[in-house]
């Protein structure tokens, strides 16, 4: 399965989320290639801490910059059983070309407003991306939201939602938490190491049956991760 992570707006989470899918699908047994096409490379500074740090099972990650990301991306997939490619947060031919090749995309963003804007232009991008794709899913991700329950923000972006033909809204809702950012500087997703934050596990597990449509907690390779 060829899954992306991306969108237009910079800042949004994507990375964070690409990582931690990678480590779930990974830890179900899955031959798993993490294919960077963000030129600022944070996905490729993670698995490489992860490498150097032990960490397993390993997440393999390739940087795929450049036009022909979809022919490339189509020889990975032979290769490997998923494909998760973490598109960067702009208009770019990596963006649009993972379009062209991705079975699902998924599209983080904000409970804000500037967000919000960038929703129409991303609308744009998959219905012109289903022109040659035509079974591509594309979903939107509301991450980072308020850890407070008292703020309704994300009602906010369920209430636009409407107005976009070519997106659905996902249904996890993923908060900001310290935990995404401590994990990931260690080479780790939230589901790992010995201080699991439960809400933050929950989140990523819950996307993750979103994404792949399978039982988050089936039996794992390793129900924790084994550092050299």
């Amino acid at each position: 399965m060829i899954v992306l992570v991306g969108g237009e707006k910079g800042g949004a989470g994507k990375t964070t989320l690409v990582i931690n899918l990678a480590v779930a699908r990974a830890r179900r047994g899955r031959d798993v290639l993490l294919v960077d096409t963000d030129v600022q490379g944070s996905a490729s500074y993670w698995a490489a801490n992860r490498d150097e740090a032990g960490v397993t099972p390993r997440v393999g990650c390739v940087q795929k910059p450049g036009r022909n990301l979809a022919i490339e991306v189509r020889d990975l997939a032979r290769r490997y059983q998923d494909v998760l490619i973490d598109a960067g947060g702009r208009d770019s031919p990596e963006l649009r070309a993972g379009l062209v090749v991705a079975d699902r995309a998924f599209i983080p963003i904000q409970a804000s407003q500037f967000d919000v804007w960038t929703l129409a232009r991303m609308d744009e991008l998959v219905g012109s991306a289903r022109g040659f794709n035509p079974d591509l899913e594309a979903h939107v991700v509301i991450n980072r939201a308020s850890p407070n329950p008292v703020v309704s923000e994300a009602e906010e972006v369920r209430a636009v939602m409407s107005d976009f033909d070519q997106l659905a809204l996902a249904e996890t809702l993923l908060r900001d938490r310290i935990a995404y950012r401590k994990a990931a500087k260690a080479g780790l997703s939230v589901t790992e190491g010995e201080r699991v934050d439960p809400r933050a596990r929950s989140e990523v597990l819950s996307l993750y049956r979103e994404v792949f449509r399978e039982d988050s907690e089936a039996p794992v390779a390793s129900e924790a991760p084994r550092v050299a």
